[in-house]
């Protein structure tokens, strides 16, 4: 156990958590939403630091980025627990261990072992995935810390269900994020994942503002997100972070307590990419189809083929610099 960080104490043995736009207000022995934060006596606990349940090295087009670093490993890493409830989680074993068994587990281990291994295995970044990293926010702090003054860059992969607070104090050590932007309607948000949209919006201009490279990601699932008007709201949100906020657009698969729906047809997919350049975006991906054209990465200005993907395996890069070869036009990111 650890202390837990961005907590109030009330005027009782309560407490209130500030770390994500819940803001659970936990009562002696109780959890919070995520269940692996609990009031023991008025101090609110972390109880998964250092408990790593999983811990990989992947292509950082995995997660997905595909403007930072293209090509280079990235040691990811997570724990048990999850402040959503998506009934389509595809990790859903650990991510809702805590709330549905009570069950902590994960094996024990330190930041310090987290940085030397991912600087062992050549990896550029630390990617706090798998699971919603806000839950192990203590962790993936003293990690990231760590890890940044070893030359190593931070990444989050996440549901974007942060308050204010843990992003200005994550900022400064945190490099890159893909945000999920799961769909546009609160009705969605609260009945599919347990939450709210404001907060996702509301993280995300806050990213953007404090200089953390972002990119979105939208799980396309066929009759609940995927109508014409929603998917050009999605699209112009997009578009007021600023154009070059590239979108990742995810053929959806059954999983967990949503198997009643049909995959994504291909077709849908391509739909919503043409949506999105119509509104502007620079760069806009088809997600889960490997060898489809949407994969790669083209020059904004001229159209040329920079970055050539299959899956998450980069088959070729074609950039002068971190420019197009034909038009000199900059490619955005972090490279």
């Amino acid at each position: 156990m650890r202390q837990a960080m961005l907590y109030e104490k009330t005027d009782g043995t309560q407490v209130i958590c500030s770390l994500c736009a819940h803001r659970c207000r936990i009562g002696p022995g109780d959890r919070g939403i995520c269940g692996v934060r609990e009031n023991r006596e008025g101090i609110l606990y972390s109880l998964v630091y250092g408990r790593v349940i999983a811990e990989n090295v992947d292509p950082i087009e995995k997660k997905p980025l595909f403007h930072v670093l293209p090509g280079s490993k990235s040691f990811s890493i997570a724990t048990v627990g999850c402040n959503f409830r998506c009934t389509f989680c595809q990790n859903h074993d650990i991510s809702q261990a805590p709330r549905e068994t009570g069950s902590i587990f994960g094996r024990e281990s330190t930041p310090e072992e987290m940085v030397e291994k991912a600087a062992r295995t050549g990896s550029k970044t630390i990617a706090y995935t798998y699971t919603e990293p806000t839950i192990y926010f203590e962790f993936a702090y003293d990690t990231a810390k760590m890890a940044q003054e070893k030359g190593l860059k931070n990444i989050f992969v996440t549901n974007g269900f942060m308050t204010e607070e843990a992003i200005e104090k994550m900022a400064p050590c945190l490099h890159a994020a893909n945000v999920d932007l799961k769909a546009f309607t609160d009705d969605f948000y609260r009945k599919k994942c347990g939450a709210r949209l404001q907060p996702v919006l509301d993280s995300l201009k806050k990213m953007k503002s404090l200089g953390i490279w972002v990119e979105v990601t939208t799980l396309l699932i066929p009759t609940l997100n995927d109508s014409d008007e929603e998917l050009r709201q999605i699209a112009a949100f997009i578009h007021s972070l600023g154009a070059e906020t590239p979108w990742h657009i995810s053929r959806f698969h059954p999983r967990y307590q949503m198997d009643d729906l049909p995959p994504t047809p291909v077709a849908s997919i391509h739909r919503a990419a043409e949506i999105g350049k119509a509104s502007g975006l620079k760069y806009v991906y088809s997600g889960n189809i490997p060898g489809d054209e949407g994969e790669n990465t083209f020059c904004s200005r001229c159209k040329e083929l920079l970055i050539d993907r299959y899956g998450f395996s980069i088959e070729r890069i074609n950039l002068k610099g971190t420019h197009c070869p034909r038009c000199n036009t900059p490619l955005d990111g972090i490279f």
